[in-house]
């Protein structure tokens, strides 16, 4: 058994005697992405189990040892890793659990201390937990980020929005289910074994490996009349985690509909944004924010090698840029509103409006105060100016039912399809008032 090593501050740490012999468990929040960031840590000669069980069990778990006021992301998160140490098979000596801080303001950047506090009630404190932040918030001799992996990292985050988009856009049509997700790991696979080999990490590689995405997903088989789009936006974690969102996606496939998710890169964006609008807004170091901007420039510039890929492919609708989200908010938000997903989750829904997506699903998790404010809190502002548009704030916490989220979803799915039919009958009556047919004949 490896031996226990703390810091001066009492804090346990990960060893390099552990790297060889524990397994890393880490909890799931985007499946592409995270999936090709288990492989990514596998080749750095890590264990890894990424977690993706969804059970009531989980629930149980968090509210035994998170106190209930916390928000239902830490709980269910930190839930998940204990249930799976507790139940998952796995001999507890020999774990390390595995989560992400981000260093703001939100509660999510005290999810490990809230991690390391139920362990010890669980009686479970000599398993240790790892922090995976680039804020230098904590550091483990057997567990490092070095410039290599982040850079590979970064990649991945690209290239699992990019195939993410497209797949969303072929899933509710295919011919053969399964067969856009044999092609998400099929593409996994080889972006991942590219990596390894030095391929697919630079601007040129990476703008041919946009369009060769865009042409395999293409080239699936697709059938049927374009259905209802429905929008997900919210707290980051229950609008992308399965677990978080009761298999969101998937109910809105089986309702019928198409969804659309925005992704994770103008998330990034925005985090690497807030340091520069910090500076403008309150002051700092110069150096600071110029280094942020090229930083984020170089994010910005790999957004756009994705749009255009996405607008020549002749086939997938893109998103917009960073920038003309940031736009849309004006009048709205300002910049100083950035706790959680502070504006961007407005932009999101005012981006969706703008692209004909105007059905939107806005995922509200219980204790996540500010995005009540820019989520819920907003919808009428959004109502008034877009009285087309068809919001409903479904609320995600320990004691809501499934059977209920579902039910107001499926209310909101009818209003669409009324909406719809409304909408094309009056463009019927409006191209037979000017068609030919329809002038008096000349006398």
């Amino acid at each position: 058994m490896a031996q226990l090593v703390y810091d001066k501050d009492g804090r346990l740490l990960f060893t390099k005697e552990m790297k060889k012999e524990y397994t890393l468990l880490m909890p799931q929040m985007l499946p592409v992405h995270f999936g090709m960031m288990k492989k990514l840590l596998e080749r750095e000669g890590f264990k890894v189990d990424m977690l993706t069980t969804n059970h009531r069990g989980i629930v149980d778990e968090g509210l035994k040892y998170v106190h209930n006021d916390t928000c239902y992301p830490a709980l269910l998160v930190i839930g998940q890793l204990i249930d799976a140490v507790k139940h998952g098979g796995y001999d507890p000596h020999k774990v390390a659990l595995l989560i992400t801080q981000t260093g703001g303001g939100c509660r999510a950047s005290n999810y490990i201390h809230l991690l390391r506090k139920a362990l010890e009630k669980a009686g479970m404190a000599y398993i240790p937990v790892i922090s995976v932040n680039l804020s230098g918030l904590e550091h483990n001799p057997g567990f490092s980020l070095t410039i290599p992996f982040i850079r590979k990292a970064i990649f991945a985050m690209m290239y699992g929005d990019i195939i993410v988009n497209v797949a969303n856009q072929v899933r509710p049509y295919e011919v053969e289910p399964g067969a856009t997700d044999r092609m998400i790991e099929d593409w996994s696979h080889r972006l991942v074994e590219g990596f390894q080999a030095g391929k697919g990490m630079s601007r040129g590689q990476m703008r041919k490996i946009f369009d060769e995405i865009c042409a395999d997903f293409a080239a699936i088989p697709v059938q049927g009349e374009p259905k209802i789009r429905v929008g997900v936006v919210g707290e980051i974690y229950v609008k992308f985690a399965p677990l978080g969102n009761n298999n969101l996606e998937q109910f809105l496939l089986s309702e019928g509909a198409e969804p659309v998710v925005p992704g994770l890169t103008d998330f990034i964006i925005f985090k690497i944004y807030n340091r520069v609008a910090d500076v403008e807004l309150y002051g700092g170091k110069w150096i600071k924010k110029a280094a942020c901007k090229v930083f984020m420039g170089y994010v910005e510039g790999c957004q756009k090698d994705m749009i255009a890929a996405l607008e020549h492919s002749g086939r997938f609708r893109a998103p917009g840029t960073f920038q003309q989200l940031h736009s849309l908010i004006r009048g709205y938000l300002g910049d100083g509103n950035k706790m959680g997903e502070g504006w961007l989750l407005t932009a999101e829904m005012l981006e969706l409006i703008h692209s004909g997506t105007p059905n939107i699903v806005c995922t509200q998790p219980f204790g996540c105060l500010p995005n009540h404010i820019v989520g819920k809190g907003m919808l009428r502002k959004l109502k008034d100016d877009y009285p087309y548009s068809n919001i409903v704030a479904i609320d995600y916490d320990p004691g809501a039912t499934k059977i209920n989220q579902e039910n107001r979803i499926k209310l909101m799915l009818a209003n669409a399809k009324a909406l719809s039919q409304r909408a094309a009958q009056a463009e019927h009556n409006s191209q037979a008032e000017h068609s030919p047919q329809a002038e008096p004949a000349a006398v």
